[in-house]
């Protein structure tokens, strides 16, 4: 169950960093929708490695659809299938981590949840390469969402706390010389998402976004619209007045991040996420050996990102873009209304 997401739009993300292939199984796309496969690719070409600010590790990201699509781009109404073929892998550089655990990682949760079973060779299924096959299913989901007349962006806040674009890769490139990791803080846009949609309470918009973006590694924390400075303001301060606008019920602002009561009031939807530092940094840290029940000291080896948050922005759009899908398809007549 922790590998789907979604009532309607329901996808499952299978396989690990260093199978042989990871990939997503799609289910409830409608039949005879168009997908354009251009758009797609350059879509996941944003999240694949190899630029200069990510890791040296090459990997096309081509995705291979075997099921759920006719030749000619074509919906068929059965479940999508799509794999991406893992080429580029180097496990031995993970042989020294079997029984200890990287700082930050999952490897010590990992440990104690899956035993002997476990697949720790490039982080298994907790690495942040299993994000290629969520922006496969988000990939064909922004482009059934740009058809409703939906648009989803997004933009880099800070890294590093420096909100100056050449400086945050200036830091970057210090962090890297040091053998260190940086984070950030993304921020996330859907323009013309309608009024109406979403659920209260546990079936809210943020909370069904908050969803698919904790599915991202490296996400720590989330806010919509004015997010956590809401705890300073006043009442009169907070409240986003509303008004007529070409005969439209507009909010003078957009401090609620375009969602009320869990459900879009027609404004943006808005929300930042903060992305950690790469746990797997080239510094000496101090580690346990499991095996041995002592304490020591782990080199990490590898390849690695200095900064996560320019290849994690297409995986925010993703994100936002399966949760408002999926609950954009309950509203319509035969989805889930009314929470039924």
């Amino acid at each position: 169950m922790g590998n789907s997401f979604g009532n309607i739009f329901r996808f499952t993300i299978f396989g690990q960093s260093h199978a042989p292939a990871i990939g997503v199984t799609v289910e409830g796309l409608p039949a005879g929708e168009k997908i354009d496969f251009e758009a797609l690719q350059s879509f996941l070409k944003r999240r694949a490695p190899g630029g200069k600010y990510s890791t040296s590790r090459k990997e096309a990201d081509a995705p291979e659809f075997i099921s759920g699509i006719k030749g000619d781009g074509i919906s068929c109404g059965s479940p999508i299938s799509a794999i991406i073929r893992n080429t580029d892998t180097r496990s031995g550089d993970y042989s020294n981590l079997k029984y200890v655990p990287r700082p930050g990682h999952a490897d010590f949760a990992a440990m104690v949840k899956y035993g002997e079973g476990r697949d720790y060779a490039g982080g298994g299924q907790f690495s942040g390469r299993m994000t290629a096959p969520l922006c496969i299913a988000g990939g064909i989901a922004l482009q059934m969402l740009e058809k409703e007349g939906i648009k989803i962006s997004s933009r880099i806040v800070s890294i590093g706390g420096e909100t100056d674009e050449e400086k945050m890769f200036a830091l970057i490139d210090s962090a890297r010389a040091e053998g260190d990791s940086l984070g950030g803080i993304i921020e996330c846009v859907a323009e013309g998402v309608p009024p109406g949609i979403g659920e209260p309470m546990f079936g809210g918009l943020e909370n069904r976004i908050s969803q698919a973006v904790f599915g991202i590694p490296a996400v720590k924390g989330i806010e919509f619209g004015a997010g956590m400075a809401v705890g300073a303001m006043r009442g009169s301060e907070n409240n986003d007045e509303f008004c007529f606008e070409n005969g439209k019920v507009k909010t003078i602002g957009n401090n609620h991040g375009g969602i009320l009561g869990g459900i879009s009031s027609g404004m943006p939807i808005v929300f930042r996420a903060a992305v950690k530092p790469t746990p797997s940094i080239a510094k000496v840290q101090r580690s346990v050996d499991m095996l041995k029940g002592e304490n020591t000291v782990l080199e990490i080896k590898g390849r690695h990102d200095p900064c996560i948050v320019p290849r994690a922005l297409p995986c925010m759009e993703a994100a936002m873009a399966v949760a408002l899908y999926d609950a954009l398809l309950e509203a319509k007549p035969g989805g889930l209304q009314n929470g039924h």
